[in-house]
């Protein structure tokens, strides 16, 4: 007797697949998260940061999940993955026992639905494969009605509907219903195929008709080719920056230009630990970075949709400028937990929203000031519209600037003093002045230009550690943070003062094993969390573009050369990687790590290609005195002389 699609889904391995495993499909407006076991595990529409109908990626299958994959009942299957060119489509190759199929899916582009397509073909023998479909509504807690139904062409479909929301299945082979989900076992010969697609749409429009997938596939492909085909980067890992810009131009939104830092919320930093964060939103701060990475290489018109959506995201009042907003501008993050999800490999909480949208981060306006900078540099027309806005940041921050913030890692224990954030209101100075002095934009330039140097002799004073020969993480702290590397990014301090090279060396050897880099030392308690976590990439990155702009191009190769080794088998990173496991970590995929890359690839290829800076000779190997230990009572203290502090 023929197995049962039950019985073959059954006898398929069980647990949650590693973040690496994942690949990631998106139309620009939301992201599906595919499995190599071929099941779209996390799926929110008709936007990234809409509810999940499919979240057995943090929870069970019974929380929702989209299987499509092949299956022997004899013997083993193997596939291979590859995204077809510079695309978002996707091609898995399956090969069995009895012959070889792969599996094509993509989101299409420019479409106007909310569509995900999956296309099975057989390339040679017969290969079975099985298919369950079910929905789950409301991040895998609701089950709703599932009915069957025809569309406007006469096509039977299944459909889906709760509340406002309902999802559509049309296929050459629809599921059948079997105990609270819909199941099928079929085979495909050598040529044939059998085409699924689902579609969202709100439940009281009528059921969307069945698009031409064989025009779909071939334009989203010649899409994504096109837009990629602007990248002017000709330099080394070129394949790996490709992929990295298509990664952040996935995770723009449009019609909004918003861009979100990452495709998921929850993935722990550490399996099984607390620090578990939802990022399907917009940080200034990640899309002012983005925004820098892509107008380097060519994006110009990305830049204007982004400065498009700050003007409308900062409407309003410049003090109540958040650090983060949802992808369309919306303020609202309430951070809620979701006790029904059990967590990635057990990892709770899983939270949806952010509370750190209310937190207070200096630095946040220095990237912001920086991109825009940079897009002016670029050649963007002028605005007198985002030139005012800017303006009137620049001012508030003047009010602000020696408050002690949460800093840019958001963290959860006491506001502090931290170096990096008064760096970057230095940079923001720095910009606004060069906006006057360079590109004749009207403004207070020599007041600004006090302010600045106001801003730098306080961290000069308060900020470097002549005793260790570096700066630290905060004022009266004892140790160092992953984010002083951005100081030579900023220009805060050439690349060869001797400040400046001892706080790499000194970053190396307290918080680097190699090329992987943490943010900074959880163990001193400044971040409030318990638990630890795993070097963090964008870190990874920025070590390599230090010591690249630094001149010592030889580490910063080698270092690069084993972090491009870690992506994935089609390219991407998650926030975070464990060396020792050798698995990432940290939501997926995220921009904070591919943006970091493509930085750190353009210094690296501009300072091979330049002589070395005069003193910049930086040791191979970390050189620092011999003192490490660290301060955690004395680090709240401010070591100003009372008089001058806040």
């Amino acid at each position: 007797m023929p197995a049962t699609a039950a019985d073959l889904i059954a006898a398929l391995p069980t647990g949650p697949e590693r973040i690496e495993d994942y690949a990631v499909l998106g139309d620009s407006h939301s992201v599906a998260v595919v499995s190599r076991r071929g099941s779209v595990d996390w799926l929110c529409l008709p936007w990234l940061d809409s509810e999940a109908f499919f979240a057995a990626l943090l929870g069970t299958p019974e929380n929702g999940r989209w299987l499509l994959t092949a299956v022997a009942e004899d013997g083993e299957v193997t596939a291979e993955r590859r995204y077809v060119g510079d695309s978002f489509v996707l091609e898995t190759t399956y090969t069995t026992p009895t012959g070889r199929a792969r599996v094509i899916e993509t989101m299409p582009l420019e479409d106007q639905r909310a569509d995900l397509i999956r296309r099975v073909e057989g390339l040679s023998g017969r290969v079975t494969f099985v298919h369950e479909w079910m929905v789950r509504f409301s991040y895998g807690k609701t089950k709703p009605w599932i009915h069957r139904d025809i569309d406007p062409d006469g096509v039977r479909v299944i459909r889906a509907i709760a509340g406002p929301d309902s999802l559509t299945l049309h296929g050459d082979r629809l599921p059948r219903a079997a105990d609270g989900r819909h199941q099928d076992v079929f085979e495909v010969a050598a040529g044939e195929r059998v085409d699924h697609v689902l579609t969202w749409t709100s439940s009281w429009d009528p059921i969307p008709v069945l698009p031409d997938v064989d025009a779909e596939l071939a334009r989203t492909e010649t899409l994504w080719a096109g837009w990629s085909r602007a990248n002017t980067y000709d330099g080394p890992y070129r394949e790996e920056v490709t992929r990295s810009l298509l990664v952040l131009r996935l995770l723009t939104q449009e019609p909004t230009g918003g861009i979100a830092a990452a495709a998921t919320t929850s993935l722990p930093e550490e399996i099984g630990g607390e620090r578990n964060w939802d990022y399907r939103y917009s940080w200034l701060r990640d899309a002012a970075l983005t925004l820098e990475a892509l107008v380097d290489l060519g994006f110009r018109g990305e830049a204007e949709k982004w400065r498009q959506w700050l003007l409308r995201a900062a409407a309003g009042e410049p003090e109540k400028l958040q650090i983060m907003y949802r992808l369309d501008g919306s303020r609202e993050l309430p951070e809620r937990q979701l006790d029904h999800l059990p967590g990635f490999a057990g990892s709770v909480p899983v939270r949806v929203g952010n509370a750190a949208v209310n937190q207070h981060q200096n630095d946040v306006l220095g990237e912001v000031m920086l991109a825009l900078d940079l897009a002016r540099r670029a050649g963007l027309h002028k605005s007198r519209h985002s030139w005012a806005l800017q303006r009137h940041l620049v001012d508030n921050m003047l009010r602000h600037w020696r408050l002690p913030d949460h800093g840019i890692w958001e963290v959860r224990g006491p506001r502090r003093h931290f170096t990096h954030s008064k760096v970057m209101c230095w940079a923001a100075l720095d910009c606004a002045v060069r906006g006057v002095e360079e590109h004749g934009l009207d403004g207070p330039a020599e007041a600004w230009r006090a302010a600045r140097e106001e801003i730098r002799a306080d961290v000069l004073a308060n900020g470097f550690d002549p005793a260790l020969n570096s700066f630290v993480q905060h004022y009266g702290a004892k140790h160092t943070d992953a984010s002083l590397l951005q100081l030579v990014q900023v220009g805060f301090l050439p690349p060869d003062d001797p400040r400046i090279l001892g706080t790499v060396a000194r970053v190396r050897a307290e918080l680097a094993d190699g090329p992987w880099v943490r943010r900074y030392l959880t163990s001193t308690g400044v971040d409030g969390l318990s638990g630890g976590e795993h070097p963090f990439l964008a870190c990874c990155f920025w070590l390599v573009d230090a010591l690249a702009r630094t001149g010592d191009t030889a580490a910063a190769r080698r270092n690069m050369d084993e972090l491009v080794a870690v992506t994935n088998d089609v390219g991407l990173l998650a926030e975070e990687y464990d060396p020792v496991n050798r698995r990432f970590t940290g939501n997926f995929p995220q921009a904070f790590s591919h943006l970091a890359l493509v930085r750190a690839a353009h210094s690296l290829s501009v300072a091979e290609s330049a002589p070395v800076p005069v003193g910049a000779a930086a040791p191979t190997e970390p050189v620092i005195p011999a003192e490490q230990g660290t301060r955690t009572g004395e680090d709240t203290a401010d070591p100003r002389p009372a008089a001058d502090r806040p």
